[in-house]
């Protein structure tokens, strides 16, 4: 298991555009990949658990990936939140 603790830097937080598109990457990924947020944790897999989140933009999130292949997807998941998907 590798963790990795992160700030939502996007002015509009986890919506579904980033949501979406976060989900969509780490699907490929053969190793559970989980957010905990808030005391809560949620599939990143997931695009409704990522929105029901609410994760909005300062949010100190950590960044979970248990399995096979978790460094790879902690690094691309990483990469993603810490440039803000784009935005």
């Amino acid at each position: 298991m590798v963790s990795k603790v992160l700030t939502v830097p996007n002015a509009q937080g986890f919506h579904m555009r980033p949501a979406s598109v976060f989900a969509s990457a780490m699907a490929k990924y053969s190793c559970t990949v989980t957010i905990k947020f808030n005391g809560n944790s949620y599939n990143a897999k997931s695009v409704l658990n990522l929105i029901a989140a609410c994760m909005k933009c300062g949010s100190e999130i950590e960044l979970i990936c248990d399995g096979d292949d978790e460094q790879q997807a902690l690094d691309e998941g990483a990469k993603m939140i810490e440039d803000g998907f784009g935005e």
